[in-house]
């Protein structure tokens, strides 16, 4: 399928520092732990714990650290809080909608953070589906284009893949969330490993920014993710390679 790529329109280039990477660990630990405190400690038998140790590995988080956060979830490792799953729904500059994922243990201060945070950057908060109707939970693998397509549909065809893209950084497998799992665990088997596997929101239409409203967008969206609660952050925007480059060249 010809036209940009899902995956590069969830990606966000972010500047890589030490400091980033920590806040990044944190929040995927956090997922960890939550995930493994809901369902079971083996990630063959707890997807979400699967998809969440995926996560954490493709950002180079370490095995130990991984490890002493899964032990956390099951009671093995120290004590900490609750978390709870809390979404929020808006707009950002340029119309484009923005959807929030959180991870709290405190929804007051989740939810005036959030709320501060669109203000200040341009955005307006929105109601409870408001725009999350605009977003499908959609599983995607990314695969080495060494694989080939058509080895890809040979195993895809027959475990819920449905579509198959070829992008900058490889094949893009999609298939609906339910699928995803069986999906992921059939390349596998079939000795085709994934580079990256995730649950994503995959918007139903975009709106493509210029300049000025990408750099106003990208702002609310970089302080969106700074904020410790908030997990991710996904909208229905497209940034031209030529704007983007302009941006990269900002710093």
């Amino acid at each position: 399928m010809a036209g940009h790529s899902k995956w590069a329109n969830i990606k966000h280039r972010k500047a890589a520092s030490d400091a980033k990477r920590s806040r990044i660990w944190s929040k995927l630990i956090r997922a960890i732990t939550v995930a493994a405190k809901l369902g079971e400690p083996d990630p063959n038998f707890n997807p979400r714990l699967r998809t969440a140790i995926d996560e954490a590995k493709a950002a180079n988080c370490p095995n130990d650290t991984i490890d002493r956060a899964i032990k956390k979830g099951t009671g093995e490792g120290a004590g900490g809080a609750d978390y709870e799953n809390l979404n929020y729904e808006g707009y950002g500059p340029g119309g484009v909608a923005l959807l929030v994922e959180c991870l709290t243990d405190n929804r007051n201060r989740t939810a005036g953070d959030v709320r501060s945070t669109f203000s200040k950057r341009g955005g307006n908060l929105g109601t409870d589906g408001s725009v999350s109707y605009l977003f499908n939970r959609t599983g995607m693998l990314l695969f080495d284009p060494a694989v080939g397509e058509d080895k890809l549909w040979e195993v895809g065809l027959e475990n819920g893949a449905e579509e198959i893209e070829e992008g900058d950084d490889g094949y893009e497998v999609t298939c609906g969330a339910s699928d995803f799992e069986a999906l992921r665990k059939a390349f596998i088997e079939a000795g085709i490993e994934p580079t990256s596997a995730q649950i994503a929101m995959i918007p139903t239409n975009t709106v493509e920014l210029d300049e000025t409203a990408a750099r106003k967008l990208l702002r609310l969206v970089d302080a969106l993710e700074d904020l410790d609660d908030v997990q991710k952050v996904h909208g229905n925007y497209e940034i031209s390679d030529e704007v983007q480059a302009v941006l990269d060249a900002e710093g």
